[in-house]
């Protein structure tokens, strides 16, 4: 997979500066890019063993998973990072680019793309809709494990809290999103400001925000939205599913809380065993406890064979 910066973008479509991405702390890993439908996106790719595929969510990047990827490299496992269109080092579409559909056919070309199998599948935020439609009903053959944080399904009958509308009334009133007070909102343990600019990088100007400007409005809130019928045949598959899955869910989470929609994707999910709770951590959890998730990972991939 080429490492170079290949042509421009295309018009209406944002590229951060690769200066933005200079120095950031505890993830040297060098880019990899590709191009899918005129975008280049981007994704890390750092291990050997069997394939692990992380995929962020609202508002972040593949920053997120660097303490995670730090252990489960360090166990003998492949990591692959992605940055959804939109993020990261990703190009930028307009806003209106964005669809569900999209989303998810882009996780599926870098699958089919990289040739990935027995795929380790780990989601959070919104690469749960994405990737767990992805691991039902577009390619359940690649992927044989999956691992669920603080995320789940839209169906379109889901009920969303007050502090997800919250948060949507500030993204529709909020074209300019301060991205890193987003995410200080959302853990239990303060970042350092190194931190803080490395959510931040990405996001250079206005014109660089459309997927998280956008990424909220598409969460379907009634049954005949678009989306809403995707992801209920991929909840219905997922109830049926037979491949191991680890629910991880953080304790302090206040946008997906741990005793309402955890325990409701605990029921749903087809588990060998409980929901494990990740202590003193909020909606980000990989931030307030990078490494332990990481290790539990490992763990669980030793017990159920995905080594």
């Amino acid at each position: 997979m080429s490492t170079d910066h290949g042509s421009g973008p295309l018009p209406g479509v944002h590229r951060t500066p690769d200066a933005r991405f200079t120095g950031l702390p505890d993830f040297d890993h060098p880019p990899h890019y590709r191009t899918w439908e005129g975008l280049r996106l981007a994704h890390v790719d750092v291990g050997d063993g069997s394939p692990i595929v992380l995929l962020h969510g609202e508002p972040t990047w593949s920053f997120l998973w660097r303490h995670v990827i730090a252990e489960l490299t360090g166990a003998g496992h492949r990591c692959i990072a992605p940055d959804l269109p939109g993020f990261g080092r990703s190009d930028k579409p307009s806003d209106d680019w964005f669809t569900y559909d999209r989303l998810v056919a882009s996780v599926v070309s870098l699958f089919e793309e990289l040739d990935l199998r027995d795929v380790t599948l780990v989601v959070h935020d919104w690469g749960g809709p994405v990737g767990l439609r992805v691991a039902t009903t577009e390619i359940p053959e690649r992927i044989s494990r999956l691992v669920v944080m603080d995320s789940g399904l839209f169906t379109g009958h889901q009920r969303m809290g007050s502090a997800w509308q919250a948060f949507r009334d500030f993204v529709d009133a909020t074209p300019d999103l301060p991205i890193g007070m987003l995410i200080t909102g959302a853990v239990a343990t303060p970042m350092t400001d190194a931190v803080v600019a490395a959510y931040e990088a990405p996001f250079d100007s206005v014109e660089a925000k459309g997927g998280a400007r956008s990424l909220p409005g598409l969460i379907p809130q009634t049954p005949d939205a678009p989306g809403a019928a995707e992801g209920r045949a991929a909840v219905e598959a997922l109830s049926a599913d037979t491949r191991p899955v680890l629910l991880l869910w953080a304790d302090q989470d206040a946008v997906l809380p741990l005793e309402a929609t955890g325990r409701q994707m605990e029921q749903l999910l087809p588990l060998r065993q409980p929901l494990q709770v990740v202590e003193n951590a909020g909606h980000f959890l990989q931030e307030d406890a990078g490494p332990a998730i990481g290790r539990a990972i490992a763990t669980w991939l030793d017990e159920v064979g995905g080594a």
